[in-house]
Formats: C-alpha cells, sequence, structure tokens
C-alpha cells in the first residue's frame, strides 16, 4: 500500500478525532428528504405561491467552505445538481459550529436539514439546523482549474496523466461534471435503441457469453477453463451464431445488448472488452437492414441530442436518410486507383499495394489485403454517414452470396466520423454452403489465421432444420457514443477500459 500523504495523515486524525466524539463517520442511512435539484423546485413551488420555504434534508458531497466568522456558507454537490448551505453560531451553538469548521473537509458526504431561504445575492439556500457526517473522504479529490477565456470559464483535467483518469475514473466521475454526462448520454442512447427496436416487433434475448465453440467474426478469442467439466471455453467474440439459431426457432426479429470480448490490439476505436447491438430479421435482406439501420441512428440522435445533426472532431454531420451508398470495389478505387478485382491473386494485389507505397503484411491473405486498402486509404475519409457494399466472399463466410456475382457477398459496412460503426449482411441459410467455408475457414487456421472461423457443428445443425432469409446487423455501441459526445478515443466513452499494468 503507497504511504499517506500530509493531507490524508491530517485526515485520518480528523476521522480518528470524531470517532473519540462518539460520532460514526460511516453512518448506516441517510435521512435526505429532497434532492438539491427536488428542494430547489420546492422553494420555487411555495415562493410563488406567497408561503415560506420549506424544511427538508439534502445530502451530497461538500464542493466549497467560505468561512466568515460567526457565519460560514458551504456548497454540497449530489447527483442532480448543487445547492448552497447556510451555518450560523446562532442556530448550531458553538460546538456544533466548531465540529464543522475544523472536522468537515471538501470531499466529505454530509446531510443537512434546515429551511430554505434567498439570500441578498438570490441564492436558494438552506439554513442549517442540523448536519451530520455521511461519508469522510480520506484522500482528496484532485483539484479542477478553471480559466475564463473570452468570457467562457474553461475547466483543466486535474489529472496531468490522462491514464491515471481512466485508472481513477471514480474520482474523475467525482470531479468532472462533464464526464458524468457523457456516460448519462451513453445510458440515454441505449435506451433509445431499445425504444426503436421494441417498438418494431423486436424481442431482446441473452445468448451465452461463455461459449465452447465461438465465431460470429473474425477474431482472435478470450480462452478460459471450466474445471468441473474439463472443458475449454471462450468468451464470445459475437452473439450471431446463438441469435440465428433463435430464427430457427421461430422467433423472426430478434436483438441483445451486451458484452463481447476480443483478444485483439488496443486503440483509440478498440478494447479488448467491449458493447455491441445486434438484431437479425427474418424475411429481409441487406437492402432492408441498411433502410432500417439509417433510420434508427437518426431516431437515436433525435432521442439523445435533440437533434440529426451533430459534431464530431471538427466536422458537422448529418445523419438524416438516406445515406451515401457506394460498393467497396468503387470505394477502393475511388481511393487509391486500384481495382482489387483485376488483382485475383495475393501476390498480384500485394505487388500493386506496394506500387503505392503501401507494404502488406507477409501473411495477409488476399481478402485481408482487400480489408486493409478499406482501413488505410478509404475509412478515414468517410465522414458523412456512408454504407460500403458488396464484399469479398473469403473475407465474410456468413454472408449470402450475391446472384450475381459468386465471388462477392451481400454485405455492407456503415461509417460515420472516419470509422466503422456498423457491419451487417444478407444471413446465409445454406447449410451445405455454410458448410463449405467453414471447412476453409478451417484450413485458413491451420495456415495460421488465428481470427478464422472455426468449424461449429451445432450451428450447422440449426441450419439444416432450416433458417428463414434474414439480414443481420451488428454495431459498437462504444464507438457510436463517441460520436455522439465527440470523443476521440474509446477509452472516453468506457467507464473503465483496460490499461496496462504500471511500470
Amino acid at each position: 500500500m503507497r504511504p499517506l500523504s500530509d493531507l490524508e495523515r491530517q485526515r485520518l486524525a480528523k476521522l480518528e478525532r470524531i470517532r473519540a466524539q462518539g460520532i460514526d463517520p460511516y453512518p448506516p442511512r441517510s435521512h435526505r428528504t429532497h434532492t438539491t435539484t427536488e428542494a430547489i423546485a420546492a422553494f420555487l413551488s411555495a415562493e410563488a405561491e406567497g408561503q415560506e420555504g420549506p424544511e427538508v434534508t439534502v445530502a451530497g458531497r461538500l464542493r466549497s467552505v467560505r468561512v466568515m466568522g460567526k457565519i460560514t456558507f458551504a456548497h454540497i454537490e449530489d447527483g442532480s445538481g448543487k445547492i448552497q448551505l447556510f451555518f450560523r453560531l446562532n442556530d448550531l451553538g458553538q460546538e456544533r459550529y466548531d465540529h464543522f469548521k475544523r472536522d468537515f473537509d471538501l470531499g466529505d458526504f454530509l446531510e443537512a436539514q434546515g429551511r430554505l431561504f434567498r439570500t441578498r445575492t438570490g441564492e436558494i439556500t438552506v439554513q442549517v439546523q442540523r448536519f451530520a457526517m455521511l461519508a469522510k473522504a480520506l484522500s482528496p479529490l484532485p483539484v479542477v482549474k478553471e480559466q475564463v477565456v473570452d468570457g467562457k470559464v474553461i475547466r483543466y483535467s486535474a489529472f496531468s496523466d490522462v491514464e491515471e483518469r481512466y485508472r481513477q475514473r471514480y474520482a474523475d466521475l467525482a470531479t468532472n461534471p462533464e464526464v458524468r454526462e457523457v456516460f448519462r448520454k451513453r445510458a440515454r442512447l441505449i435506451a433509445a435503441l431499445r425504444q426503436f427496436l421494441d417498438e418494431r416487433g423486436f424481442l431482446e434475448v441473452e445468448t451465452p457469453i461463455l461459449q465452447p465453440v465461438y465465431g460470429g467474426a473474425a477474431a482472435r478469442p478470450f480462452i478460459t477453463h471450466h474445471n468441473q467439466l474439463h472443458q475449454d471455453l471462450y468468451l464470445r467474440i459475437s452473439f450471431e451464431l446463438y441469435l440465428k439459431r433463435l430464427l430457427v426457432g421461430m422467433y423472426e426479429r430478434v436483438y441483445e445488448i451486451g458484452r463481447d470480448f476480443r483478444n485483439e490490439g488496443v486503440s483509440f476505436k478498440h478494447n479488448p472488452e467491449f458493447t455491441q447491438l445486434e438484431f437479425y430479421v427474418a424475411y429481409a435482406d441487406y437492402n432492408d437492414v441498411m433502410a432500417l439501420t439509417e433510420e434508427m441512428i437518426a431516431y437515436t440522435a433525435e432521442q439523445v441530442l435533440g437533434s440529426r445533426r451533430l459534431t464530431y472532431q471538427g466536422h458537422e454531420i448529418d445523419l438524416t436518410p438516406p445515406w451515401t451508398r457506394l460498393t467497396l470495389r468503387e470505394a477502393i478505387y475511388n481511393a487509391c486507383g486500384i481495382d482489387y478485382t483485376e488483382h485475383p491473386t495475393r501476390d498480384s494485389l500485394a505487388e500493386a499495394m506496394r506500387a503505392l507505397g503501401h507494404e502488406p503484411s507477409p501473411s495477409s491473405s488476399w481478402g485481408k489485403l482487400v480489408d486493409s486498402l478499406l482501413s488505410h486509404y478509404v475509412e478515414p475519409s468517410l465522414i458523412q454517414p456512408t454504407f460500403v457494399l458488396d464484399y469479398p466472399v473469403d473475407i465474410t463466410p456468413l454472408a449470402k452470396r450475391k446472384p450475381d456475382d459468386p465471388t462477392h457477398v451481400e454485405r455492407f459496412e456503415g461509417f460515420i466520423g472516419g470509422m466503422e460503426i456498423c457491419n451487417a449482411f444478407t444471413e446465409l441459410n445454406d447449410p451445405l454452403d455454410q458448410e463449405q467455408r467453414f471447412i476453409e475457414q478451417g484450413r485458413a487456421y491451420d495456415a495460421g489465421d488465428e481470427e478464422a472461423h472455426p468449424m461449429d457443428e451445432d450451428y450447422l445443425q440449426a441450419m439444416r432444420y432450416g433458417m428463414p432469409p434474414n439480414g443481420g446487423f451488428g454495431m459498437g455501441i462504444d464507438r457510436l457514443t463517441m460520436l455522439f459526445t465527440d470523443k476521440a478515443s474509446i477509452r472516453e466513452v468506457i467507464l473503465f477500459p483496460h490499461l496496462r499494468p504500471r511500470t
């Protein structure tokens, strides 16, 4: 355990003094009657009717203290807002008044009972008649610096090291209301997505997180072990194969919002543990899913932001449907001049990439080289909402082939703000075709591709009972939250992001 600072030792001494007085600095319950916002509303209501301010008991974290001889003004903050407290020697007596001044510190939680009034400056205030410690803060919160620039108050982070903000998210939230608002907005975003899907007849379900066979995405899984069953299990990388089993079971519209886990690199838009929305619709194809997607995201923006327009990293973005649509082939050709269909082998495509100064990974297959062209040349430029359509079959083993081009599948990815937001297919429902693709993926795995799909015999059995034609969709909640809150890093929208150990 790290050594205590001087301030922490001082606070610990106050804690011991409080206990010596027979006072519990961490009592088992509070007697709060109003949040700070409710208290202010109650006063305004009474004031409008010409009545005396009501008596309330409020509680919160002590944010400021101004001692002025025999009177003291303070502010407390709870989850709804702030309110001013007025302590007066004549109301409390010398012992209680001195107890507050001597033993309470910024960051402590307290409750205060008294009647509301309005000060000469017009601020609604509690005239404290009784107060009590609810929780003594032994460590002082980091200090947020403020500066007025052109009439605006600019707040500077209390943490000099941004990683420390993530490591101590509790302190980050306690000191930065704008950070708390990010996660409130995230919660409203998820609620809006649920409402949109529920209103359209979707059923929310839960599928296994621990899976005997992973699948549904191209990613390396985390592996764990069940001791009693003597069985290796995988943390899911996708919900897809289980959700599509439910279509076989005669549910026509299903969705899940939950955690996926991928044992891959960490970046500004990747975290090993992340939140995903997936839905599947029977009797629909990727064109239907595209229309549903743009409608859903525009609806969510209206519910969360009050507008279909938002600003992301200096770009004004309009989410109003219809969104731009272009094929993967034309998107890559327009961006770098390579028509990947003219380079049907890995070596040919790699040579064309080298001619652009883009050195391909020697372990990448032809399909992964195509995907790298998309990531490198196309994705950063797709600021306005755009659907990129029709992907090579060998990088999309769960999608249905295009009837007029069996080398490609009916797949789209949605891009906004220069990053991928969602991925969707016309889902493959032919069990024989699916089995053959699993076999091909198995060969890729044997050749060293750890992200290839393994054979899932139970999923194939489900398909053999008959799966209706359907369209499927997956979207990262974290990335959509980044867009809606104008954050450039996924760590800003995950409460407790994964971090490397301290060195």
